[in-house]
């Protein structure tokens, strides 16, 4: 690489960083649409940027052009995620891009998405646009995980989420859990809460603690009321519950709460994109139901938020999984692991 490309390389990873961070923006308000930036340079300057903040409003591109104005022309746009090719309900963004008459434009990665995949790119070469694609990829396609897997393969980012003690134990024998993490990591999950488009939950985890499990964080950095709540999905293959007003359970008094009756739950991942259009979901549920998306392979990511108490050998486990040997072991990846308040967070992937 000469010194010119190393300092176009070093230029591009730096305004595409800044692209990232417009993005992270519409991070919680964006659902069911991803999150996008957008940065417009000329001469090495900023002179417009951008982010997609909720789906029905204007793209991140438009943003950034209509703050470039005029200087536009010959300028450089750095975009988290391919450009629309399609008209929506908003124009197609690649279009605005031409009629600018930007020089180039830096693209994450491509969008997957049938009405665009690839046609953005090549509307912009064939107006005769330099395009580049794949710089911090990686980085940028972490904003959007439910999306681009949706995307490919009709199926949500699943995460699984649990709350734990240092010997593996959710709650105390007679069900008693709250709270075995600290108010850091309850309010870090509201973060997950809130990027979710549905969080499923047991008949068993309603029961026992009639939860609500809305997003009401006031620490998102975003209008609370901006915030799609996500849609509750509740796993009642027994019918335990009761629905309606006459619930004495909050979940069960909403009309929008879905409920599923089925052990089929790839259908009702299915179903959650192709009727519902929830591309990330959160599992909050006990030991059961986690271990049902454990053993069926349908968790992308576990969550385990550890307390730093001991429960005993009474109190109830995280997962309700019985491997016969070793050999039949679930095994998972670290992926980070960072202390919130006085517990410890670990993601995992299952391998």
């Amino acid at each position: 690489m000469s010194v010119s490309e190393h300092a176009q390389h070093a230029q591009d990873n730096y305004f595409m960083m800044l692209a990232i961070e417009q993005a992270k923006q519409g991070l919680y308000t964006t659902r069911p649409n991803p999150a996008v930036g957008c940065v417009i340079v000329q001469s090495g300057k900023i002179i417009g940027q951008g982010f997609h903040p909720k789906a029905g409003e204007r793209h991140a591109e438009v943003f950034a052009l209509r703050e470039a104005e005029s200087r536009a022309k010959g300028a450089t746009a750095y975009v988290t995620l391919e450009p629309c090719s399609h008209t929506g309900r908003t124009p197609p963004c690649a279009l605005a891009l031409i009629e600018a008459g930007l020089k180039r434009v830096v693209i994450a990665g491509l969008d997957p998405n049938p009405q665009v995949a690839g046609r953005g790119v090549a509307l912009l070469e064939q107006a005769g646009i330099e395009v580049t694609v794949g710089v911090l990829e990686e980085s940028a396609a972490s904003l959007n995980k439910g999306f681009l897997k949706a995307m490919r393969t009709q199926l949500p980012y699943v995460r699984l989420k649990i709350a734990t003690s240092l010997d593996g134990r959710t709650a105390m024998a007679d069900g008693e859990s709250k709270w075995i993490t600290g108010a850091d990591a309850r309010e870090d999950v509201q973060k997950l809460r809130a990027r979710s488009g549905a969080i499923i939950t047991g008949s068993q985890t309603i029961i026992a603690d009639n939860p609500k499990l809305n997003v009401r964080s006031s620490q998102l950095g975003v209008d609370i009321e901006q915030v799609p709540q996500p849609l509750i999905v509740v796993l009642d293959r027994r019918q335990r519950l009761a629905y309606g007003a006459e619930s004495t359970y909050q979940l069960c008094q909403q009309q929008q709460t879905l409920y599923w009756r089925d052990d089929d739950l790839l259908s009702l991942l299915k179903r959650l994109v192709s009727e519902h259009h929830c591309y990330e979901v959160l599992v909050e549920a006990g030991a059961s139901v986690a271990g049902s998306f454990l053993n069926q392979q349908l968790v992308d990511e576990l969550i385990v938020y550890q307390a730093p108490c001991i429960l005993g050998s009474h109190a109830q486990a995280m997962v309700d999984i019985n491997p016969l040997s070793l050999a039949q072991q679930l095994r998972f990846q670290y992926i980070e692991y960072k202390a919130v308040g006085s517990d410890l967070k670990i993601t995992l992937k299952p391998l």
